[in-house]
């Protein structure tokens, strides 16, 4: 659970544009229902630029 609030704060750090230009962070979820039962998913994007990314998967 910590370190899922570091990368919330973390995340909303760059977004504000204190250290440079802002990042826009982008959060995807979902839901699945299937024979095997019902799944979540989740995933947090962090793109500066065209070249760096950085996503994480929940």
């Amino acid at each position: 659970m910590r370190t899922v609030i570091v990368l919330l704060a973390l995340t909303a750090l760059g977004a504000c544009g204190v250290d440079g230009p802002p990042i826009r962070p982008s959060l995807n979820t979902g839901v699945s229902v299937g024979a095997g039962g019902v799944h979540t998913h989740s995933s947090v994007n962090v793109g500066i630029g065209t070249r760096v990314n950085v996503g994480i998967g929940l």
